[in-house]
């Protein structure tokens, strides 16, 4: 990026359905060579059902950015709370990739 670009602002506007955001306690990944595809689920598992909450769709580029941008996020979370121990995956329920 250049100094013009830098200095730039976009203003983003969000609407209320996704503002309030949306619970997922399991995660599917999948992908083609074009794009990866992120499902965030609500899955219940004593009714042996589940909803998407929300679908993110993305380029490899980006979602490379994506994963460094959440690894730095984590490393400055841990140095200021504490290390995240990893959830034990509950059976039937968790985050994983396809």
């Amino acid at each position: 990026m250049n100094n013009q670009q830098q200095g730039q602002q976009i203003n983003i506007k969000i609407e209320d359905s996704i503002l309030k955001g949306a619970y997922a306690n399991a995660m599917a990944v999948s992908h083609s060579k074009e794009e990866f595809v992120l499902d965030f689920m609500n899955i219940y598992p004593w009714q042996r059902a589940g909803i998407v909450t929300a679908r993110v769709i993305t380029s490899p580029g980006h979602m490379k950015r994506i994963y460094k941008a959440l690894e730095e996020n984590i490393k400055k979370y841990e140095q200021k709370f504490g290390k995240i121990e990893e959830a034990k995956e509950p059976e039937g329920v968790g985050f994983k990739t396809t």
